[in-house]
């Protein structure tokens, strides 16, 4: 008979030829763990250890009360950002993410375990050997994703999640797909690093400032492609003191 460890790793491998034979990008729901745990003969305790050895890799992601997905995390209330998306520009966007997520990089920071840290890790270094824009955007959406998780709120989450399905509309991708450049990949990924250092060492002032000098940065690389103009048109957002 097998024991848990010979078990976890056999639903591990059967899972990822699972994940293999699905379609590269899409949301693909998988069975559920019960259907799972018999096809692949197999405890369910073993089948969970496995989905979470996944999960921390990135290949599957967790929606509550639907199941377990792979591919592309699709977030909820994309009629409502579709919508958004028409009457809304890049410059908004990053001013709604300037002032929400240097506070989920806090929270995440004050709450960060080290399954976290860990989950983060291999989130940053994806992005950081991306060879690709959409391989990119992929990485570094699911590393804020993640951060978002980990701060526990769910409105938050809620508002990323549009935000996220936003940047996902096929003319934002095309003005995203301008403004990133090997320059600009290789500052992000220090940027990244940063937030990350500070997570790791639940330090969430140090988080917050990090995730903040990151989007006041890619904001400044929006208004440079948009034009000149901008610049003195539009004042960057002020960060909120809490003392």
């Amino acid at each position: 008979m097998h024991d848990l460890n010979d078990n976890t790793g056999i639903a591990l491998e059967n899972l990822r030829t699972l994940l293999t034979e699905q379609t590269e990008g899409q949301e693909n729901r998988l069975p559920s763990e019960r259907e799972l745990a018999l096809r692949f003969n197999v405890s369910r305790r073993a089948l969970r250890a496995a989905l979470d050895v996944l999960e921390n890799e990135g290949l599957i992601w967790r929606r509550q009360g639907q199941g377990t997905f792979s591919g592309e995390r699709r977030p909820d209330g994309n009629m409502l950002a579709q919508q958004i998306a028409d009457f809304t520009n890049p410059i908004e966007v990053m001013d709604v993410r300037i002032e929400i997520e240097p506070a989920l990089a806090r929270m995440a920071a004050a709450r960060a375990t080290p399954a976290l840290v860990e989950q983060l890790e291999k989130l940053a270094l994806k992005a950081e050997q991306s060879t690709d824009i959409a391989s990119w955007e992929r990485w570094d959406s699911a590393f804020h994703s993640k951060i978002a998780d980990a701060s526990g709120n769910q409105l938050f989450i809620a508002i990323m999640g549009i935000i996220d399905e936003i940047r996902r509309n096929d003319a934002w991708q095309q003005f995203r797909t301008r403004v990133r450049s090997a320059g600009r990949n290789s500052l992000s990924v220090n940027q990244h690093n940063a937030i990350l250092d500070a997570i790791r060492r639940f330090h969430p002032r140090d988080a917050e400032d990090a995730m903040r000098t990151h989007l006041m940065s890619l904001r400044e690389a929006v208004i440079g492609e948009i034009g000149g103009a901008a610049r003195t048109q539009i004042p960057a957002p002020q960060p909120v003191t809490t003392d």
